[in-house]
């Protein structure tokens, strides 16, 4: 079975490599769907995320499909983040204000950072959702100032990421570490293994 990421982001795409460790004949292609990434008004934030990386899945197998009639077992997985402070769901920021106000309500507080994986293949969905409690460290103004000179923050849920220079803002984490960054291990794993791609 062909096994297709329906992402761009190189996280993702590192992350999906290392899983494939145990086999030797473990590979992927790359698909970047373009969805609706609308929330609706009343969706609870967990029903969003794993809303959202069902449709990227689906998306990237209708694509596959279309441009690889010949192909017949697929399977293409799609992710999902989204940082909640609250009951308000932060997405990626639309300019620096927003970045800077984001970084700023997080200052200090405990968020979650909820992450769905979900696999399209045989027709049919499967998704898993992981939640994961991060704190922040108090943030000074310079502080957020000199992170969105980075330009880092732009293209990130909540503002952030992880794993390059906004962990140094991180002072705890209660969950998956991987499912901050953008894919949960553990649970894309055991799907992998469900369908029988590791």
């Amino acid at each position: 079975m062909q096994l297709v990421l329906a992402s761009g982001s190189p996280r993702r795409r590192e992350l999906l490599t290392q899983l494939g460790f145990s086999r030797k004949d473990f590979s992927f292609t790359r698909v970047s769907p373009d969805i609706d990434e609308s929330h609706t008004q009343g969706e609870a934030p967990q029903d969003f995320v794993v809303r959202l990386a069902k449709e990227k899945a689906l998306a990237g197998l209708n694509m596959v499909q279309k441009d690889n009639t010949s192909v017949q077992a697929l399977a293409v997985l799609g992710s999902d983040t989204i940082v909640v402070l609250g009951d308000k769901i932060l997405g990626k920021p639309v300019d620096e204000q927003d970045a800077q106000q984001m970084l700023a309500s997080l200052s200090g507080q405990t968020h979650e950072v909820m992450t769905a994986v979900a696999l399209a293949h045989d027709a049919q969905v499967k998704a898993s959702l992981v939640t994961t409690k991060v704190t922040f460290c108090e943030l000074t103004q310079a502080d957020i100032d000199a992170y969105i000179a980075s330009n880092e923050p732009m293209d990130k849920a909540g503002a952030y990421g992880i794993q390059a220079l906004g962990g140094s803002f991180v002072a705890a984490i209660e969950g998956s570490y991987s499912a901050v960054v953008g894919l949960p291990m553990v649970e894309t794993r055991t799907l992998l293994k469900q369908a029988g791609l590791l």
